[in-house]
C-alpha cells in the first residue's frame, strides 16, 4: 500500500537562534511520529544534507534556496506525489495538535470526529445517525482530537459505523453510568441494536486493537439487509450463499417493517431467535420438536441468514415479497397509525448446470430479452403469520428448510427489485480525491500565486526592471507624438503651396 511521506527539516546541528526552536520541537515531533505510525512514512532531514534540503526548500526568483517560515519546516508528499512540485507545506503554528489536524485534513483527507456534550449527544449525534449504523463513542479526559488512525477508521468504516467524542467530567459520572455504563475515561462505547446493552471497553485505545474490535462489531447483532450487505449476507438472488458457491439451496429470513417501536420489539425477538439457534443447549430447552434443530444446523452451516429490512426506504423490495392486501402496513410510507412488522423467508436455488455452461447469445425478441434479464437464482418466499414466540418461529423456519431441502419445488426465476442505497456519499469523499481535498488544492494554488507575486515584489531586480519598462513606455509615447507632429507640419506647407497656385 502506497503511503504519504511526512518529513521534518531540522537544523539541529547548527548553532543559531533557529536551532533552539528545532530542539524545542524535537519532543513534539516524536509525539507526532508516534501518532502517525501506521498512517504515513515519517522522516527527518537535517540541514547538513545539502542536496536533500535544497530539493525540499523553496526558491526565490534569483535562484536562492530558502525556508519561508524558518526552521524547523514540515512538508508532506501526498500519496502518488513523486516530485517537489506537488509537496504540501505546513504553514501554521508548530504544535502537535495543529500539525496532526493539518496532516489529517489537508493531506490524508480524513473526516473530523466531533466532541459532544451530554446535552447535544442525543439530539445532534444519536438522533441524526443512520439507524443501521453502529454508534462508536470515545470518552476522553484530555479533549484531544482523535488520532489519524482512528479518523482513517472512521472513513474506511463509514458505511457501517458513525463516530463521536465526549469530554469526561467527574460531575457527569451518573449521567454516563446510567446511560452507557461508563465509569471512567478513557473508554470506548459501541451502540448496536435498539434495546441491546452497550458494549463498553475501559482503558487506553491501541490503534491495532481498536481496528480488530471495530471489525468484529461493525455489524448489528441482527444485521440490516442493504444494498451494501445483501451479497455478504447471502440474501441476493444475483449472488451466492454464505456457505460457498457450491451450495445450491439456501435461505434468508427477513423481518420487514417501518422504523418504530413495533419494529424494535420484533427485532429483539429475532435476536433471541438467533441467539437460541446459535446455542444448541438452549434450543433443546426452548422446543420439544426435534425438527427445530434443522434451522440451527442451517444457521451454523451458513445456509440460513437472519436480517431485517427498512420497509419504508426499501419499499419496492418490500412490496415485491409481501404482495398481500395489507402490505401497506409494513412497506412504503406510513399510511396508518399502527405499523405491522412481518417476517418472511426466501428460498434461493441455483441450477448447477446453468452456472457451469453459460452460452452468450443475443436476444431475438423482447420476450427472450426479459428471460435473460432474470436473476440466476430461483426464489420462493413464504410469510410467517403466527404468534411472535421464539419457539414457534424456530419451528416454522425449520419446517420451511426441511420442506425446501427434501421436495422438488418449481425453479421460478424473476428479476428482483434493486435495494436502494440508504446513505448519500459524505461531502469529503466525493470525486476522485474528495471535495475537501479539491477545495484545499484550490486554496493552496491561490496562496502559492499570492506568495509568488510577493516574492517577485521583493526581488531587487524588480525596481530597475519597472524603471526600464516605464522609460521604454515613456519613450514610445514620445516617439509616437513626435511622428504625429512631423506629419502634421509636413502637410501644412503642401496645402499652402496649393493655395498659392
Amino acid at each position: 500500500m502506497e503511503r504519504t511521506f511526512f518529513i521534518q527539516l531540522s537544523i539541529l546541528l547548527s548553532v543559531s537562534a533557529e536551532s533552539n526552536q528545532s530542539a524545542q520541537f524535537a519532543n513534539s515531533w516524536k509525539r507526532i511520529a508516534a501518532l502517525l505510525n501506521g498512517v504515513a512514512n515519517i522522516g527527518m532531514v537535517e540541514l547538513g544534507e545539502v542536496q536533500v534540503a535544497a530539493y525540499l526548500s523553496e526558491r526565490k526568483p534569483m535562484g536562492r534556496f530558502f525556508f519561508r517560515n524558518g526552521l524547523p519546516s514540515v512538508v508532506a508528499f501526498p500519496s502518488g506525489c513523486k516530485t517537489s512540485d506537488c509537496l504540501t507545506r505546513f504553514e501554521g503554528e508548530l504544535s502537535v495538535d495543529a500539525v496532526i489536524d493539518w496532516f489529517a485534513m489537508a493531506v490524508l483527507n480524513l473526516p473530523r470526529i466531533f466532541y459532544y456534550s451530554k446535552e447535544s449527544l442525543g439530539p445532534r449525534f444519536l438522533a441524526k445517525s443512520s439507524p443501521h449504523k453502529v454508534k462508536v463513542i470515545f470518552f476522553s479526559k484530555t479533549g484531544e482530537r482523535a488520532t489519524p488512525a482512528i479518523r482513517q477508521a472512521a472513513r474506511d468504516y463509514w458505511n457501517y459505523a458513525t463516530f463521536a467524542c465526549v469530554l469526561w467530567r467527574e460531575e457527569e459520572f451518573s449521567v454516563w453510568w446510567n446511560t452507557f455504563g461508563v465509569e471512567s475515561a478513557p473508554a470506548v462505547v459501541f451502540l448496536k441494536d435498539p434495546g441491546l446493552k452497550p458494549l463498553v471497553y475501559h482503558g487506553s485505545v491501541n490503534d491495532s486493537w481498536f481496528l480488530d474490535v471495530l471489525e468484529q462489531n461493525k455489524q448489528q447483532e441482527l444485521p440490516q439487509l442493504r444494498s451494501l450487505t445483501s451479497e455478504e449476507l447471502g440474501c441476493d438472488a444475483r449472488g451466492y450463499s454464505r456457505a460457498g458457491r457450491d451450495t445450491l439451496t439456501w435461505y434468508c429470513a427477513i423481518l420487514a417493517g417501518r422504523l418504530g417501536p413495533e419494529l424494535d420489539s420484533m427485532r429483539e425477538t429475532m435476536r433471541r431467535v438467533q441467539e437460541t439457534l446459535s446455542k444448541s443447549s438452549e434450543l433443546k430447552a426452548a422446543s420439544e420438536d426435534e425438527h427445530s434443530i434443522t434451522a440451527a444446523v442451517a444457521l451454523k452451516s451458513k445456509r440460513l441468514t437472519l436480517s431485517w429490512l427498512d420497509g419504508e426506504t426499501q419499499k419496492n423490495y418490500c412490496f415485491f415479497y409481501l404482495n398481500i392486501e395489507s402490505s401497506y402496513e409494513t412497506c412504503g410510507p406510513r399510511r396508518v397509525p399502527t405499523d405491522v412488522p412481518r417476517l418472511f423467508i426466501i428460498r434461493y436455488e441455483r441450477n448447477a448446470t446453468e452456472d457451469t455452461f453459460k452460452v452468450d447469445k443475443k436476444a431475438k425478441s423482447i420476450w427472450e430479452f426479459h428471460q435473460q434479464e432474470v436473476d440466476p437464482a430461483a426464489q420462493l418466499s413464504v410469510t410467517y403469520n403466527v404468534s411472535a414466540e421464539v419457539s414457534r418461529i424456530i419451528q416454522w423456519m425449520s419446517n420451511i428448510i426441511e420442506d425446501g431441502d427434501s421436495r422438488k419445488l418449481p425453479f421460478y426465476r424473476v428479476k428482483t427489485p434493486e435495494l436502494v442505497p440508504e446513505d448519500a456519499e459524505p461531502f469529503w469523499s466525493r470525486g476522485p480525491q474528495g471535495l475537501l481535498s479539491k477545495s484545499m488544492g484550490t486554496k493552496q494554488k491561490i496562496q502559492r500565486t499570492i506568495i509568488r507575486i510577493y516574492d517577485y515584489l521583493g526581488d531587487p531586480r524588480i525596481g530597475p526592471a519597472l524603471l526600464l519598462g516605464a522609460l521604454m513606455s515613456f519613450g514610445s509615447i514620445w516617439l509616437m507624438r513626435t511622428q504625429q507632429n512631423r506629419s502634421v507640419q509636413s502637410s501644412q506647407p503642401s496645402q499652402a503651396d496649393n493655395g498659392v497656385g
